[in-house]
Parts: structure tokens; C-alpha cells; sequence
């Protein structure tokens, strides 16, 4: 079970004071059973730019791994050590991606979305696959994945967590 995470909101009050409009433990957790992977949905946006007015909580919504469509998503991924009995297509499904696109297959987790994808790994360690090479991240690493055919092998023996920020981009 992932850690829970706690996420602090800003906003404004009707006089236009900055205050804290949420402060509490995220509440979106998935658990894909597919896998074991824990996703935590912090925020979600709809639009570039955002409209900041408002109190409603934009994580309290079900989306998939890809962002709205012009919109973004914010969220910390925990990565159980890899379970190599499950299959792409089960993976895709949970992922809420077309189970049967013609990509290549290296892993799993192998799949493609339309964005621009800014991750942070936080803890652990873990192996980005693309088509042709891979490359080992450790804490304190960054990675922008730009909408390539990728997946995350955690080849390790403890959980790796990730804060990824996904932004709506351009189909190549």
C-alpha cells in the first residue's frame, strides 16, 4: 500500500485574501490490480490557461493516464517491483489506453499518450523503456517525456514513487 500523501490547496477569499482552501490527505487513489501500481490524482485541469477562480476540488474526478484534452494532470505514481505475469493489453485497459494498438510490445506497461510528460522521481529507482534503449533513474532524477512509446520497469526489490505532470500536447 502507497503512502498516503497529504496536498495543500490555495485560494482566494470573496474579499481576494489568499488563503488555504484545502489541506488534507488526496483522496483520488488508484490501485490498478493489474499491476499493483498506486496512482494519486493531485489535480487536473481542463484548459490552458487555467481558471483559477472557484472552490471546487479539481481532483475529484476519475480520468485516465492521459490529460483532458488542452487540459493537464498532476499526480505521484507509486511503482511496485515489476510483476511479469501480467499482459499488455490487461495493462493498456487499466490505463484507459486502446488495448490493441499496433505499438511494439517490450514490457507490459508499454504505451503512448498524447502530452508532454514532466516526472520527478522521489524515491526508489526505476528503468524507462523506450522502443530502442533505456535508461536507470534514481532519486532526485527528472525526466521529460515528450509522447513516446515508453514504460516503467521497477526491476528493484522496494517501490519507486514518481510525481509526474502531464500536459496536453499536439498527436505526433
Amino acid at each position: 500500500m502507497a503512502e498516503t500523501i497529504r496536498r495543500v490547496v490555495t485560494g482566494h477569499d470573496n474579499n481576494g485574501a489568499a488563503i488555504i482552501a484545502m489541506d488534507g490527505e488526496a483522496q483520488n487513489v488508484c490501485v490498478r490490480a493489474a499491476n499493483g501500481l498506486t496512482s494519486t490524482l493531485l489535480w487536473a485541469e481542463d484548459s490552458t490557461p487555467s481558471d483559477n477562480t472557484g472552490d471546487i476540488d479539481k481532483a475529484d474526478r476519475k480520468t485516465g493516464v492521459a490529460p483532458p484534452d488542452g487540459g493537464s494532470v498532476f499526480r505521484i505514481v507509486q511503482f511496485v517491483p515489476d510483476d511479469h505475469s501480467v499482459s499488455n493489453e490487461e495493462m493498456k485497459r487499466e490505463l484507459g489506453l486502446d488495448p490493441f494498438d499496433s505499438m511494439p510490445v517490450r514490457h507490459p506497461g508499454m504505451h503512448r499518450t498524447h502530452s508532454v510528460d514532466y516526472g520527478i522521481v522521489l524515491s526508489g529507482e526505476i528503468d524507462m523503456l523506450v522502443d530502442e534503449d533505456e535508461v536507470h533513474l534514481t532519486a532526485g532524477d527528472v525526466v521529460i517525456q515528450r509522447g513516446t512509446n515508453h514504460a516503467w520497469a521497477n526491476r528493484g526489490t522496494e517501490p519507486c514513487r514518481i510525481a509526474f505532470v502531464l500536459i496536453d500536447a499536439k498527436p505526433l
